[in-house]
C-alpha cells in the first residue's frame, strides 16, 4: 500500500503542476494578442520611415548622416542583449545567449566587447562578459518614450567614442511557435547600398531642406529601430512561453495518465492478492 500512496501523491502533485502551467499558458495567450497587435501595427511605420530616410540620404553627401554614421576602426563593441525577466519560455533566452556568444566569437574575438542587458536573463552573461548596464524595468511600462531614453543613451555612448560599434541581439516575432534570433547593427548607420539619387521621386517638395529632415529623422529612426526590436522580443517572449506551457501541460497530462494506469494496475493487483489470500485461508480452514 505504501507504493500506492506514493503514486497517489505523484498524481496529485502533477495535477497541481498542470493547473499552474495551464494558467500560465492562458495568461501568456492573452498578453500575446496585445503584443502581437502592437508589433504588427508598428512594422509598416518602421519600414516606411527607413525607406524615406534611405531615399533622402541617397541624394545627399556620404557624410549627411553626421556623427551617427561615422565609420571608425572597431576596437570597442557594445552588444545590446534583449531577453526576458522571467524564464519558463522554452529556448527563448538560451537562443539569444547562443547568438551573442556566436557573434562575439565570429566577429569580435580580438575586440573589447561589453553588454547592455535589457531583461534579467541577459544579465546572466555577466559570468562571461562585462555587463555595463541593465534595464530590467522596461517591460513593466513598455512605451516609446521609455525606450527612446535608452536609445539616446546608446547614441551618446557612440558619439563620445565610448564604443565604435553597437549591435542589437533579439528575437524577432514570426508566430507563437517561432522566434528568429536577429543581429542588427544599430550604430554606426550602415551606408545605403545601391543608393541612387535618381531613385528619389522628383515630385517631392522638401520643407525644410533635405539635410534638416535627415538630421531630424536619424535619431527618430534609431529610436524606432530599438523600440521595434524590444517590441518584437516582447511578443516573442509571450509566444514562446505560451507554447512552452502548452507543451508542459500536455506532457503533464500524459504523465498523469500513465501514473493513473500504473496506479489502477497496482490497486487491482493488490485487491487480487487479498482475494487470493482470503480464498487460500478459507480453503485451509475447510481442510
Amino acid at each position: 500500500m505504501a507504493n500506492l500512496k506514493e503514486i497517489r501523491n505523484r498524481i496529485t502533485s502533477i495535477g497541481s503542476t498542470m493547473q499552474i502551467t495551464s494558467a500560465m499558458k492562458m495568461v501568456s495567450a492573452a498578453k500575446l494578442k496585445k503584443a502581437q497587435d502592437a508589433i504588427v501595427a508598428m512594422r509598416p511605420y518602421s519600414s516606411k520611415l527607413t525607406e524615406l530616410l534611405q531615399n533622402l540620404s541617397a541624394t545627399l553627401d556620404s557624410d549627411a548622416s553626421g556623427e551617427y554614421s561615422t565609420q571608425r576602426e572597431v576596437s570597442k563593441v557594445l552588444i545590446v542583449v534583449v531577453t526576458s525577466n522571467r524564464g519558463l519560455c522554452g529556448g527563448f533566452n538560451s537562443s539569444i545567449t547562443k547568438e551573442v556568444t556566436k557573434t562575439i566569437n565570429a566577429k569580435y574575438a580580438d575586440k573589447q566587447v561589453d553588454l547592455f542587458a535589457i531583461g534579467k536573463k541577459g544579465a546572466s552573461l555577466a559570468k562571461q562578459y562585462k555587463v555595463v548596464a541593465t534595464r530590467n524595468d522596461i517591460f513593466d511600462d513598455l512605451t516609446f518614450n521609455n525606450v527612446a531614453a535608452i536609445a539616446e543613451k546608446l547614441m551618446e555612448l557612440f558619439v563620445d567614442g565610448s564604443y565604435d560599434k553597437i549591435e542589437l541581439v533579439y528575437n524577432q516575432f514570426k508566430n507563437a511557435a517561432t522566434q528568429l534570433p536577429q543581429v542588427e547593427q544599430f550604430l554606426p548607420i550602415k551606408p545605403i547600398e545601391g543608393g541612387d539619387a535618381n531613385a528619389v521621386n522628383s515630385d517631392y517638395i522638401f520643407e525644410p531642406s533635405k539635410e534638416e529632415i535627415v538630421e531630424a529623422l536619424i535619431p527618430k529612426s534609431l529610436k524606432t529601430q530599438l523600440y521595434k526590436a524590444i517590441r518584437d522580443s516582447f511578443a516573442s517572449e509571450h509566444g514562446a512561453r505560451m507554447t512552452a506551457m502548452h507543451k508542459a501541460t500536455d506532457n503533464a497530462k500524459d504523465l498523469r495518465d500513465d501514473l493513473l494506469l500504473t496506479y489502477n494496475k497496482a490497486r487491482q493487483a493488490a485487491i487480487t492478492n487479498e482475494i487470493l489470500e482470503i480464498v487460500g485461508g478459507a480453503e485451509a480452514l475447510n481442510n
